[in-house]
């Protein structure tokens, strides 16, 4: 449809601003190609061989993060391994939970996974009940708390479910992305936009209803949390 008198075209717009964006990545990609054909053999050399101690490096990291326990999600049995563990990574996620609170069980499912995905952090669960110096320590007062630990540094704490969207029901990624704000995974995303948030936008239609689907239990039932 046509704008009318003193109306903004929206479309033509953006079909503007899409054009003038293509040009941009078709000048990109052509001095890419130029830059490419301007080297010889020996500055492709010099390319392979820094691409190849990158792999190697890498390759030597992941094994050495493997020894240390990386790629499973494990207990800690007593406190004081609390602290090998946390000085001998670099990236730590500590789960404080108790066997009897069904949220800790919501949080060992989504662990198992991001522990594999995330090789470069240690992703560690404690018994609460067995660790009173730590819970106080740490202050600890709810369960299930993450503690995401940096250089041997807390940086922040997740308490119950209220910054995973007040759910049981959030995703894996939801709980990605809340740790990469501490900076303690590696994460390529949107961190000002949280990823269940911007799902849900996907099944509201264009007036804001949104779309019928399956209902989450929120969070303002907190009977599952224990406050110590």
């Amino acid at each position: 449809m046509m704008a009318g008198p003193g109306q903004v075209d929206m479309g033509a717009i953006l079909g503007e601003q899409l054009l003038n964006a293509a040009k941009i990545m078709e000048e990109q990609v052509d001095q890419e190609i130029k830059d490419l054909e301007k080297l010889d053999e020996d500055d492709l050399e010099v390319i392979r061989r820094r691409k190849l101690d990158m792999m190697k490096k890498m390759q030597d990291k992941k094994t050495e993060w493997k020894a240390a326990g990386h790629g499973e999600y494990s207990e800690i049995p007593e406190e004081k391994e609390f602290f090998n563990v946390t000085k001998g990574s670099d990236n730590c996620v500590i789960h404080f939970y108790r066997d009897e609170t069904f949220r800790c069980k919501i949080l060992d499912k989504h662990f198992n996974i991001l522990a594999k995905k995330h090789i470069e952090t240690r992703f560690c669960k404690i018994n609460a009940d067995k660790c009173p110096f730590l819970c106080d320590r740490l202050k600890v007062r709810v369960i299930p708390t993450v503690l995401m630990i940096k250089n041997q540094q807390t940086r922040g704490q997740i308490i119950g479910f209220t910054d995973l969207g007040n759910t049981d029901e959030f995703s894996t990624e939801m709980l990605e992305w809340r740790l990469a704000h501490a900076e303690v995974v590696n994460y390529s995303g949107d961190l000002n936009t949280p990823p269940d948030q911007a799902e849900r936008r996907k099944t509201t239609n264009f007036v804001g209803k949104k779309l019928k689907g399956r209902k989450g239990k929120n969070d303002d039932d907190s009977s599952d949390e224990n406050d110590w």
